[in-house]
């Protein structure tokens, strides 16, 4: 049985990283006050895009004295027209959050094989072996490209969707991982809060999930190590935890969230 202290907090897969389970963007800027709330409630996993200025000023502040109690993830976007400047984007990221490493350096939005080069692994590895990332990683929109890339351990972390209405992971990514590990990050758990609200046909008087059974769902799968939240405010991101803090959903809970996500797929197939 999974204890709440369990469910809380993990390694983040073969990285050996130490995190809390619900990590933070602050991309709809919170505010400066709820990132610092977050880390006064253990929350120790940080993705930043680097405009989200919020959330570089706080770990700068933090980073002074407590660089290793804390796990970035940033990254550089996949272009899809062309190639990103991998390097160029790595040492603007060292830069802003003032720091001598990136705990994880990812590269992001991929969505099919074509947009991912040899090269680009290339160059990532590269970062890691000049000590300037802990980590590589890739946010990709492809499913079975990750599940390859995952089965030959490729990448360190893995960053994906995943939650109630869109649980193509379970097939085509979780089977993959158990040789080498790697960690695995997810996001969208609300399918941006269409799980939280009424679809078309759902009976009137029947449950709708909160935000924080939307991510109790996905962290109650023991292949996701991480996933993240970005809340508008403080008050949603205290719902969050305090759901994270209830632990994994029992059987009933379950059933209800993939009965529910069922009824949200039937009506918005089609997902980012």
């Amino acid at each position: 049985m999974t204890t709440s202290g369990e469910f809380v907090r993990t390694t983040l897969g073969a990285t050996r990283m130490n995190v809390c389970r619900l990590g933070l963007s602050a991309s709809y800027r919170p505010g400066v006050q709820a990132i610092r709330y977050a880390i006064g409630q253990g929350v120790n996993y940080f993705f930043g895009y680097g405009f989200d200025t919020q959330l570089v000023k706080v770990l700068r502040e933090e980073f002074g004295s407590k660089r290793e109690n804390y796990v970035l993830a940033t990254g550089a976007y996949n272009l899809i027209v062309g190639y990103p400047n991998l390097r160029r984007t790595l040492e603007k990221r060292l830069r802003q959050f003032r720091t001598d490493y990136i705990d994880i350096f990812q590269f992001l939005g991929v969505m099919n094989e074509k947009q991912l080069p040899p090269k680009v692994l290339d160059e990532l590895a590269r970062f890691r072996e000049e000590g300037k990332v802990r980590a590589i990683g890739l946010s990709c929109h492809d499913r079975k490209l990750v599940g390859r890339l995952s089965s030959a351990g490729a990448m360190d972390v893995m960053m994906m969707r995943y939650n109630a209405a869109h649980r193509g992971a379970e097939r085509d990514i979780f089977p993959h991982l158990a040789q080498h590990n790697p960690g695995v990050v997810s996001y969208t758990a609300t399918r941006w809060t269409a799980l939280t609200r009424r679809p078309k046909g759902w009976p009137r008087e029947a449950m709708i999930p909160t935000a924080g059974m939307c991510y109790r769902f996905v962290l109650s799968n023991p292949h996701v190590h991480v996933c993240l939240t970005a809340p508008t405010n403080q008050r949603q991101l205290e719902e969050n935890l305090a759901a994270l803090r209830q632990g994994p959903l029992n059987e009933e809970e379950m059933y209800f969230m993939r009965q529910f996500g069922d009824a949200v797929y039937a009506r918005y197939k089609w997902f980012m």
